[in-house]
């Protein structure tokens, strides 16, 4: 039988919009923010993927919890993101994925990184899909308080 990775041994069918804590290495917390249900037909296009990438990014690396960021990035499946982070608890990671959320809601500057010499895709950058995308994931956050998926099928 052929090994599966961890994240192939949830249930996708169980999955809902939340963040949920899918792999533990010692102190690295690997986190699925997960913004859409998965196999819905409802999937992020790319810009919208591409543009919350940049500005979460930059805002959770220039946070008080920058030291503690070691990767942000986008799902293949197009239904969120992974947050994987250093030495910080459930509750701070929920607390930052919030307040960044409205600092992309709030922003109204150019999208960050958004230029040839910067991004190697920089015509792809739409701010108010990216506003719109994290409104609704933060929604959804309101009352988040469990991380950890359901209907593991190990």
């Amino acid at each position: 039988m052929k090994k599966q990775i961890q994240s192939f041994q949830v249930d996708h069918d169980y999955i809902v919009p939340g963040i949920y804590a899918s792999r533990i290495d010692g102190d690295i917390i690997t986190y699925d923010l997960r913004t859409r249900k998965p196999n819905n037909n409802e999937y992020m296009d790319n810009v919208t993927m591409h543009t919350v990438e940049h500005m979460f990014a930059t805002f959770v690396r220039f946070s008080s919890f920058g030291k503690n960021i070691i990767y942000f990035g986008p799902m293949g499946c197009r239904t969120g993101f992974y947050l994987i982070v250093r030495d910080m608890t459930n509750e701070q990671v929920l607390a930052l994925t919030k307040e960044t959320l409205k600092k992309i809601i709030d922003h109204n500057g150019e999208v960050f990184g958004a230029s040839r010499k910067e991004c190697g895709n920089y015509l792809e950058l739409n701010l108010e899909s990216a506003k719109k995308e994290c409104k609704t994931y933060l929604k959804n956050l309101e009352s988040w308080n469990d991380f950890n998926y359901k209907g593991e099928s190990k």
